[in-house]
């Protein structure tokens, strides 16, 4: 499984999961990106290519 989280001060923000295969947020901001990151069908995409990169 391929994990990208984003965290500010030692707070996790968002998180992608490749099971998922979607971000979700954690916090207000967090949500709000989340939902505009996962709307974006590229940065999806490439999310997923990366896993393949990553995990072997």
């Amino acid at each position: 499984e391929y994990i990208r989280s984003e965290f500010y001060n030692k707070l996790e923000q968002a998180r992608f999961s490749s099971s998922l295969g979607r971000f979700v947020g954690y916090t207000e901001w967090g949500v709000k990106q989340a939902n505009y990151w996962n709307n974006d069908p590229s940065y999806i995409a490439g999310l997923k290519a990366s896993k393949e990169t990553y995990c072997l």
